[in-house]
């Protein structure tokens, strides 16, 4: 919600986001112990939080609620104040070993509260019962029976492990959000703010919006490369759902179909480099590998991802005679070229990752261009009058997602403490009978019903811990086994029975969640055998030499098509029963094997084989038969 510019100035988040962001900056160019770093980060995201999610009316009388959010505030100061004077002891000391005293057990359950509130407010229960579960066992674990009993960690030392060390709240969550998350956040929220949000909903209206079925390419276009920027697929939608879907809408497509196409698109954006979700910058840090190799890796996953829909776009509006925009909804589009130089932040950003720079500093630089390109042309100008409105905008969106990864490092101390994840992976193979197939169907279900009430980031840290250790256990590679876990916590987006991504589109489109939930997983389903291609060739992820991530990546990016095309039922002309069959085998047989096995041969071969009969013995043209698919529709 954006408010004037008086009551921006004078905001407390304005000031609080402004200071995080000076101290952000600060110790990028000068770096600072971890306890002063995260804890002025995580105390501030949570300051933010109050401020910007305070209780809502509803049973409980407004001087209560006000009560509350005090407490909470006042709690936050106290805890800022412990880390603050506290930080050379808690640098020095040795775990384990030195003291510990009442007030560091006290303020580390205080903080425990903190979070667990403050992650209610910005993501709702799920995660809440998630986090709770784990401190309990950590706790009493010792009352469970069998492999997974675990004798219990007493008060102090829990405390200790919680919230003293980097090995729980303030550990590797933590610490992404600190050196990653934090600076592409800055450049999202600015960049949509001087226009580059609206950008690439224009640019993609000029790019494809006269082609055949505009509509749901220009969404397509328009959300992936919003998604490059946001990372979050619930984010998109809202964002360029509201202006894509009621576009959609006009050239004759169905409110699910249209919901569906923006929810998929949207959802890609987690997965599409250079940026991509949140979750990525976890991994990195996991792995203990440069950014810029997470994104590379995503490149051909991606590709296939949104070609597939692409293609469906295409078919789909050839094979019913809807989804073309007319001449009137483009005439509304703003000339491009004078703003043209807009493009130049994210080029930026992606220049200076290809030239090796660090992701931070590349986005450092992608950021201050995006101050200085607008002032090129005075079309383009913004007015300083924004600013405060920027600013407060960037410390709401840091405080909903630096407040929840941290409480997942809550998650991680008690996995690692109880051995947790070594113990579920033994069941987990033990369960599939040693089966490589069937342990990977558990990890996919796992992750997807995981994902379909956390955030994604949660579901993927929560996934990385419990699964990751299985799949490496049969053999899988530590890059393609991180990959896989996160694919499918980003698929539960447009995944029935609960698909957040899927369920906001259908909010803005007016459908039904169930139906359009449904719709969206049959058009993305060759996104669900994406990963079983790159879990059984790493070159996929830019593992290998040229030639050998040339051929798969291709090999790949085709053989998706064919499955999007019998997905369609579709090509010059409508695909029998049989013929849709055979090509989703062919399709399906080239995705998930790997490159140059013999499956993949005849895969290939069977498909390429069946597009070339089908183009010899088409019997009527693509538009002929959507012109008539359309009369029949219209009873003319």
């Amino acid at each position: 919600m954006e408010v004037t510019f008086k009551k921006a100035l004078i905001h407390p988040i304005t000031w609080i986001s402004l200071g995080l962001i000076t101290f952000q900056y600060w110790i990028l160019f000068s770096p600072q112990q971890p306890h002063l770093e995260r804890p002025v980060h995580l105390v501030a995201a949570l300051f933010l939080t109050f401020l910007a999610v305070p209780l809502k009316p509803g049973r409980l009388p407004r001087f209560l609620r006000w009560g509350i959010d005090a407490l909470c505030l006042g709690g936050t100061l106290l805890v800022g104040a412990y880390y603050w004077l506290s930080m050379t002891r808690l640098e020095t000391r040795i775990e384990s070993i030195s003291d510990i005293y009442w007030f560091d057990i006290a303020v580390a359950w205080l903080l425990v509260v903190l979070l667990i509130e403050g992650v209610r407010r910005t993501v709702g229960n799920i995660l809440v019962v998630v986090i709770v579960v784990f401190l309990l066992y950590g706790g009493f674990g010792y009352v469970l029976p069998g492999e997974f009993g675990f004798s219990g960690l007493p008060l102090a030392d829990y405390s200790e492990i919680l919230a003293m060390t980097t090995s729980g709240i303030l550990g590797v969550t933590t610490a992404t959000s600190v050196n990653f998350i934090f600076y592409f956040i800055v450049f999202g929220a600015v960049y949509s703010c001087v226009g580059g949000g609206q950008l690439f909903i224009d640019l993609a209206m000029r790019m494809v919006g006269k082609t055949c079925g505009g509509g749901a390419k220009v969404a397509i276009v328009g959300s992936s490369l919003m998604g490059t920027i946001s990372g979050s697929a619930v984010a998109n939608v809202t964002a360029t759902g509201v202006f894509t879907i009621p576009l959609m809408r006009k050239t004759g497509m169905t409110g699910e179909k249209a919901a569906a196409t923006e929810a998929i698109a949207s959802t890609g954006g987690q997965l599409m480099p250079p940026i991509m979700g949140i979750a990525a910058f976890v991994m990195a840090e996991l792995l203990v590998i440069p950014y810029s190799k997470i994104a590379l890796a995503g490149i051909f996953p991606a590709l296939a991802y949104y070609l597939a829909l692409f293609v469906s776009a295409d078919l789909g509006a050839r094979k019913d005679g809807v989804g073309t925009l007319s001449d009137k909804d483009l005439e509304a589009v703003p000339p491009m070229l004078p703003r043209i130089h807009m493009l130049a932040p994210p080029l930026v950003l992606v220049l200076f990752l290809v030239l090796g720079y660090s992701a931070q500093i590349a986005v450092v630089y992608a950021t201050i261009s995006c101050f200085l390109v607008p002032y090129l042309r005075k079309e383009t100008r913004f007015s300083l009058y924004e600013l405060p409105q920027m600013i407060m905008d960037t410390g709401k969106q840091v405080a909903v997602i630096a407040v929840p990864i941290a409480a997942i490092g809550i998650v991680i101390a008690v996995a690692i403490q109880s051995n947790l994840a070594l113990k579920f992976s033994s069941s987990l193979i033990s369960a599939s009978g040693s089966s490589y197939v069937v342990s990977l169907i558990f990890v996919i279900l796992g992750c997807i019903v995981m994902g379909m009430g956390l955030p994604t980031v949660a579901a993927y840290i929560i996934g990385a811990i419990l699964y990751v250790p299985a799949l490496q256990k049969l053999g899988v590679g530590d890059l393609q086994a991180h990959f896989f876990v996160m694919y499918y916590c980003v698929l539960s987006m447009v995944t029935p029975p609960v698909s957040l991504a899927s369920f906001a589109a259908a909010g803005v489109a007016k459908t039904d969640a169930m139906k359009t939930s449904i719709v969206s997983f049959w058009m993305c389903s060759a996104a669900f055998l994406i990963p079983f291609a790159f879990i059984s060739d790493k070159a996929l992820l830019f593992v290998g030499t040229f030639s050998e991530i040339a051929i798969a990546g291709a090999g790949l990016v085709v053989s998706t098509i064919f499955w999007a095309i019998a997905v369609n039922g579709y090509i010059l002309r409508p695909l029998n029963i049989v013929e849709r069959i055979v090509l989703l085998l062919s399709a399906g047989a080239a995705i998930v094997s790997p490159t140059g096995s013999m499956a993949w041969d005849i895969g290939m071969a069977v498909s390429v084989a069946y597009f070339i009969f089908h183009v010899a013995t088409k019997k009527k043209t693509g538009t002929q038969y959507g012109v008539n698919h359309l009369q029949e529709k219209n009873g003319s």
